[in-house]
């Protein structure tokens, strides 16, 4: 795809989903879309072999923007990255197409890899703000990461993962429409674990109560 007709289509996907977009020159403005275009130039550099040459421009980057995409990282078409700073993508990570990704979003390795060490990401995957996903493992299309999760397993497609460790809460969906790729709209797993305590609780009491009153009827009748 050439420059110029890649670009427009970024412009376009950040009009999409960022409903503070008011113009198309305001896209110019996005960190997020110097990181992704830059990257591509990076990337470009990278698979010829010219590794400094990518990494200093890559590191450039960074300073300008917030965003760190290391050039050896394989970016498909439609990645947005909302309010990015803080974002890390790691060398050997595989980003499917029309992936959103929010603040503070990691996709590194564990330390203890060689080889392919970071994330391989589905398409139309969104990863919510601060979430770590952290290994060379998948996560499947159409999933869900939530706010602050640390992701270190495998995701299946169509999953929502929240928690630390992120943990699978809701799976098999129909695919997220777009205007619903929030951050907010995810299952509580600890709320429920309270909620089923609550409800054991007062089963618990509702039995003790008729104890009780088989009890005292019992009582009467031994009494009379």
């Amino acid at each position: 795809m050439g420059m110029i007709k890649y670009i427009k289509e970024e412009v376009e996907i950040i009009k999409e989903r960022d409903p503070a977009i008011k113009t198309p020159l305001e896209v110019l403005l996005y960190p997020s879309f110097k990181a992704i275009v830059r990257y591509r130039i990076a990337h470009w550099l990278f698979v010829r072999k010219h590794y400094f040459l990518a990494r200093w421009y890559s590191q450039r980057t960074v300073r300008k923007t917030g965003i760190e995409i290391h050039p050896g990282a394989t970016i498909g078409r439609g990645l947005f990255i909302d309010h990015g700073h803080g974002v890390v993508i790691g060398e050997t990570a595989i980003v499917g197409d029309n992936v959103t990704l929010y603040q503070g979003v990691t996709l590194g390795g564990t330390g203890k890899e060689s080889g392919k060490r970071h994330p391989t990401v589905g398409n139309n995957v969104m990863i919510s703000a601060g979430a770590k996903v952290l290994g060379s493992f998948t996560i499947g299309e159409n999933s869900k990461i939530g706010a602050g999760s640390v992701v270190l397993q495998e995701v299946p497609p169509n999953s929502t993962v929240v928690g630390v460790p992120g943990r699978v809460v809701k799976q098999n969906d129909l695919k997220v429409p777009r205007e619903e790729l929030d951050q907010i709209h995810f299952p509580d797993p600890i709320q429920k674990e309270l909620d089923n305590l609550k409800n054991e609780n007062v089963c618990l009491e509702n039995e003790i109560k008729n104890l009780r009153e088989i009890i005292e009827a019992l009582e009467n009748k031994i009494n009379k």
